[in-house]
């Protein structure tokens, strides 16, 4: 049957869950789920805004990390377990991790119509982005989902170069007409981690959050950053920082 842990909280009658993954391991910035950023831990900062959604019904943190599960625990979030050792390598997919906790609940015959990914490296998310995402979601019900594009500026696929064996510079793509200015390029997005929802079922069944029935939910350009490394942690905490001072 389906189950909802705080009934009153559903909308359209959908059950939803929040996992955010936060593996301990991290080779371009070691400890970053965990490093602190303006004065809390990088993960609090999704553990917050999930936890100020009006829709999501249970929050769920898979780590492998005992520190991470402490500060996790602190910031109000149960965190059951840690993830066995087959899930926590450098070459862990997200998908399985996913599927590991949708296997966790339902094994205690726990149910969601909906699973939301919330990576810790993408907290530049505004004050209602979850709830608005969500509410997107429940109104196409036709689709399977939605995902958080950010549109890509400098780095357009049209104008990203390759070397080649010859030490020559490439065109990354061929089969695209020349352009020589940015602007002359069609848009193109990328996925960042603000939010990523889709129907277990539908989850279950295609193992991935991408199908050919998702739906954009478009956020600005400030928040197209992810924490891989210490140059990206810097940005973030300037935009923050920035938004901060603005708001005063």
């Amino acid at each position: 049957m389906k189950f909802s842990i705080f009934a009153s909280n559903m909308i359209d009658k959908k059950s939803i869950l929040a996992l955010i993954p936060a593996r301990g391991g991290s080779k371009g910035l070691p400890g970053k789920n965990i490093k602190p950023l303006l004065g809390k831990p990088l993960i609090e900062w999704t553990i917050e805004q999930a936890k100020h959604s009006k829709y999501i019904d249970d929050f769920f943190v898979s780590t492998d990390c005992s520190d991470i599960a402490k500060v996790s625990i602190q910031a109000g979030i149960n965190v059951p377990f840690l993830r066995p050792e087959n899930l926590s390598s450098d070459n862990t997919s997200s998908m399985d991790v996913v599927s590991s906790v949708i296997n966790y609940y339902e094994t205690n015959k726990i149910y969601f119509d909906y699973i939301i990914l919330l990576e810790p490296t993408s907290p530049l998310r505004k004050e209602n982005d979850i709830d608005s995402a969500i509410e997107l979601a429940i109104q196409n019900q036709s689709a399977d989902g939605i995902v958080s594009l950010g549109e890509v500026h400098m780095e357009h696929p049209m104008i990203v170069k390759k070397v080649g064996d010859n030490n020559r510079i490439l065109s990354y793509i061929n089969d695209v007409k020349k352009i020589t200015q940015r602007q002359q390029a069609d848009k193109a997005f990328f996925p960042y981690g603000v939010i990523y929802m889709i129907k277990t079922s539908v989850f279950k069944e295609k193992h991935a959050f991408y199908t050919d029935n998702i739906i954009p939910y478009f956020i600005e350009r400030w928040q197209c950053y992810e924490v891989d490394d210490i140059y990206d942690f810097i940005c973030i905490e300037s935009i923050l920082k920035y938004l901060k001072k603005d708001t005063k």
